[in-house]
């Protein structure tokens, strides 16, 4: 096997996808805890079909409005963009039509609402547990835990589905 096959096997690639993942998840940090903290006084209440699913229940009382999801929302759709443009410029080293993308876009769409309910599910736990190093770190935290699910979903996506190498 020649290096340049060593370097596009599944056990390179993933390591290359976690590196990616891993700028990823600092363009995310960055992001969200920015967002959070500027955006933590709008108390504009969630539309009723989000509501829902983004309670107080759920949430922690007072963080069922858009000041307190869409951080979260918005850190994983930057950081998520990101790391499809890179792994597919340098991590899978292929040219995919446009249709990978809607893919792409519908499936981070569908990951993200859950990612961000459990962040915010993660972020309340953490803030409700009276320990300041926790309360402090509380988006970050829940940020990296809740960030396990895309790896465990993207790369399998993105290395059998969407950037295959097509004949």
């Amino acid at each position: 096997m020649s290096t340049t096959e060593k370097k596009n096997t599944g056990l390179w690639q993933f390591v290359k996808f976690l590196i990616v993942g891993g700028i990823g998840a600092i363009i995310q940090l960055i992001v969200v805890n920015v967002l959070y903290f500027l955006m933590r006084d709008w108390k504009e209440p969630l539309p009723l079909f989000l509501a829902k699913l983004f309670n107080e229940t759920v949430m922690g009382e007072g963080n069922s409005n858009w000041g307190y999801v869409l951080p979260f929302f918005i850190s994983n759709l930057a950081a998520n963009t990101y790391q499809y443009i890179q792994n597919k410029k340098t991590t899978f080293k292929v040219e995919a039509p446009g249709w990978c993308f809607v893919v792409y876009m519908v499936v981070l769409v569908i990951l993200i609402f859950v990612a961000t309910w459990l962040q915010g599910i993660l972020n309340h736990l953490f803030l409700s547990t009276g320990i300041p190093f926790f309360q402090k770190l509380a988006p970050t935290l829940a940020v990296i835990f809740a960030g396990a699910i895309y790896t465990l979903v993207m790369f399998p996506l993105e290395k059998f589905v969407l950037f295959k190498k097509r004949a």
